[in-house]
Order: structure tokens, then sequence, then C-alpha cells
């Protein structure tokens, strides 16, 4: 009988770990595609180390909340409407902004500053004035003065949740006509953090009083929103479906004594895929929350808010990637391989190193190559400046090089890294920011790429070090 071939390659392993094509990965020819993108074809047009965004990727992700929202609604016939907010503090670049307002969205903020770019939006035509946003975080003075400057400029829908009652004082001393309000509740953190109550909001049993004695009787406001965040984000927990019931019934209690009151935010994003082994029942949860408010605010016989959630991650996390190339290889014991790459995480993907996030890691090319186990070494000199485990596995394969260039790449981190890693400034040890590239398709569904940014100079960073 002859003997099985042994199964050693690197496209094996991926096939026997994983359900594998999934999330817009495929392989073709040895080569791995992201959304239809040939990642092969994108470094050779533009080298590594580099960064994307696959911009269709986006409104793909907005769609399916909103779709799953408004089953839900229609399944039990829930009276309240969907809003689908993004927050900034994701990614401020102008291109998400820009495809985030084209597909219809509403607005979250964190600062004064958001507020200017949305002025910004405004007069290049790009946001009209009926868009809600939602202006959270600390309020200091510039950002009252920024909020009132859009109320008194037409933006009806700007709600500023208060985080302290102090806020309020603040926000009276500046409105000059009416405005909406809304009220953060501070939420319970997830068993095991290192608080137990968050820093953000107000309490719960002081709402209620805080209405009727500050806010009741004030014409220049009307309270129309409770938000909370959950830190963690939604997930199918009992920590998260307890706290789910315990603000909704805040919100119910609220209800009863403000007539105004019509809106719940439920903060606290969506999960993105930072895996290829894990799965996310997206439409479970969704049903959930809106089956949820609907059965408490029945049996409390108050009527079902109309529904915000403020999605960040969800919306732009999956539509990024770092490409690097492979530069060296090192082997400092029996055990140990490394391989270097072009770049530095710190720099490039400041969350690997600063949480311990991870990323779904993929090589790009030699699919049918063998395998080895490996660690990831930047290039820094900083000994944490490097990634040597994944989600499921707890440690990261790639195919062997036996003199062979490889190329690998870190998928959905379209998130927070650029403002975590200070885009733009001075990156540890001096090494440069990669340059960013910006996929979109045309209308005849042809890809167009567009150079963003290039990547960072010794000229550019020694002006900002004043030299």
């Amino acid at each position: 009988m002859a003997a099985l071939p042994v199964k050693n390659k690197y496209i094996d392993l991926i096939n026997q770990t994983f359900y594998f094509p999934r999330h817009g990965f495929e392989v073709r020819n040895n080569q791995l595609f992201f959304q239809d993108v040939d990642l092969m074809e994108l470094i050779e047009k533009f080298d590594t180390p580099l960064k994307f965004t696959y911009l269709p990727k986006i409104g793909s992700q907005i769609e399916k909340a909103r779709t799953l929202f408004n089953q839900a609604i229609e399944r039990y016939s829930y009276e309240g409407k969907y809003n689908y907010c993004y927050c900034t503090k994701s990614s401020h670049f102008s291109f998400v902004i820009e495809e985030v307002l084209k597909n219809g969205c509403d607005i979250e903020t964190s600062s004064a500053f958001d507020l200017d770019l949305l002025r910004k939006m405004y007069a290049d035509k790009k946001l009209d004035k009926q868009k809600y946003i939602i202006c959270n975080g600390y309020k200091t003075e510039q950002y009252a003065e920024n909020m009132i400057d859009f109320v008194n400029g037409g933006f009806e829908n700007l709600i500023c949740v208060l985080d302290n009652p102090e806020e309020l004082e603040l926000m009276n001393k500046y409105a000059k006509k009416p405005m909406k309000l809304g009220i953060r509740i501070a939420t319970e953190e997830e068993p095991g953090f290192f608080v137990y109550t968050s820093r953000l909001g107000m309490s719960s049993k002081h709402v209620v009083d805080f209405y009727k004695n500050k806010l009741q009787q004030n014409e220049k406001f009307k309270l129309k929103m409770v938000h909370f965040f959950v830190n963690s984000g939604i997930k199918d927990t009992t920590y998260y479906w307890s706290e789910l019931t315990r603000l909704v019934n805040v919100y119910c209690d609220l209800k009863e004594v403000c007539p105004d009151l019509d809106t719940l935010d439920i903060g606290g994003g969506m999960p993105i895929y930072t895996s290829l082994g894990v799965e996310h029942d997206y439409a479970y949860m969704i049903d959930q929350i809106v089956y949820y408010i609907k059965t408490i605010c029945d049996s409390r016989s108050i009527a079902v808010p109309h529904i915000f959630t403020e999605f960040g991650s969800f919306t732009v996390g999956e539509s990024g990637g770092v490409l690097y190339s492979i530069i060296g290889e090192k082997q400092q014991n029996d055990k140990e391989f490394w391989y270097m790459i072009d770049s530095s995480f710190i720099t490039t993907l400041p969350d690997t190193w600063g949480i311990g996030q991870k990323f779904i890691l993929l090589a790009i090319n030699n699919w049918d190559k063998e395998f080895q186990r490996i660690n990831l070494g930047g290039l820094t000199c900083d000994s944490q400046d490097f990634y040597n485990s994944d989600t499921n596995t707890n440690q990261v394969f790639l195919p062997k090089l036996n003199g062979e260039k490889l190329y690998m790449g870190f998928f959905h981190t379209g998130a927070y890294q650029e403002s975590l890693g200070g885009y733009g400034g001075i990156q540890h040890c001096l090494v440069p920011a990669p340059k960013h590239i910006i996929i979109d398709k045309n209308e005849d569904g042809t890809l167009n790429y567009k150079v963003f940014a290039t990547e960072q100079t010794a000229d550019s960073m020694m002006k900002v070090l004043g030299y």
C-alpha cells in the first residue's frame, strides 16, 4: 500500500487548522488574495513595508449591521428606529470619514478637535446639518464652545452626552438656544478588570434625581438620550446581558419622568475577526439586543426607544492590513528561530506590544513550501519589538525561507494603530512610518490604488525634532 503524502506545506497547515478560505481570504497559485486584491501585485507595485485600506469593506460592514438590526426590528415588531454611528476615534483619516458619510452614517465624537474635522467636512459639502452628532468624552471649555457653534449653526441633531453633573453647568454657560442632551450611565466593569465601576458616566442611582433637580425645568435643554458604554464590547456573555438589562431599566426609570426621552445609545462595539479560528454570531447578538430592549420596555409599559450604536473598530478594522518582507533569519538556540521584518511592530502595530493584541497573520507567498515555527522580530533595539503567538495556537508558523523571498502580512488592523503609533510624528528608534495605500473599486468593479502617504523620510522626522 502506497504511503500517504506528508502534509507539511504551509497551505496544509492553514487548511487543517482553520476553515479556509473565509473572510475574504483565499489562495491562488500559492499566493494570498484579500477581498480579491492580489497582494503580491500590490507588493510588486509599491514594495514593503506598506499599509493599505480597502475602502469597500467599510461599506459592507455598515450594511451588515444595518441589515441585521432592521431584520430584528421587523421580527419583533419593534416600533423604534435604528441609527448607525461611527466613532471617529477609531480612525480620523479623511478617507475613512468620507466613506462613512457616503454610507449615510451618523457620527460620534470624543473631543473638541473631532468637531473641527466635521466643520471641514461640512465646508467641503460632505456633511449635512441633519446628521446626528453624538458628543461623548470629557467636556472642556473648547469642546463646549465648539458644540454650541454647531447648534447655533443649525446642527439641531447634535446631542451633548453629559459625562458628569458639572458638565451641565458648562453647557448652560454657553448655550444660547435650545439643544439636545444625553446622559451617560456608568457601567460596572467586566469581572477581573482593574476597577469595579467605569470612571465614565454618572451613577445610575442618581440620574433620575439629577434630571428632576437640574434639567426638568431648564428650557434650554431637552433630554433625548440615555447612553452607556460597555468597555469589552458586545459579547454573548452573562456580564454583557446583565449590564444591558440593568441599563435598559435605567432608561425606563428616566422615561417615566421625562417624556422627551426617546433614544438609547448602546456604546461598546461589535467584535471583529482577529483570528481565522473564531466565529461571531452577529445575527444572534443583535437579535437578542432588540429582544431584551423590547421585552423589558413592554414589561414596564414603556415605549421602546430608538436604538443608536457606536461602531468604530467594527466599521474600519477589517478594512486594513500591513505587509512586510522577511529580510533576515536568526537561530538563537536549538528551538528559537527568528524572522526579521523590514519595519517595527512598535511603529506599525503598537497594539501588539502595548496591550498584546492579536491580528490575523498570514504568509503572502510560498504557500506550497514547508512551514516552521518562528518568532517575528522588528528592527528596533527594543526587546519588546516582537510577535510570537497567534490567538488560537499561541505560536506563529510561516513557510521556510530556503533562500527564497518571503512576504507576510497582518490583517484587520484598520482601527487605532495610526493614532496610537503617532502618525506623522516620531517613531521608536526613528523607524519610519510606512507608505499607506488606499484601495477602492471603480464603477466597473476593477480596483484602483492611491498613495495616501509615502514612507516617512529622515528629513521630515528631523524637522519634527528641531534639526
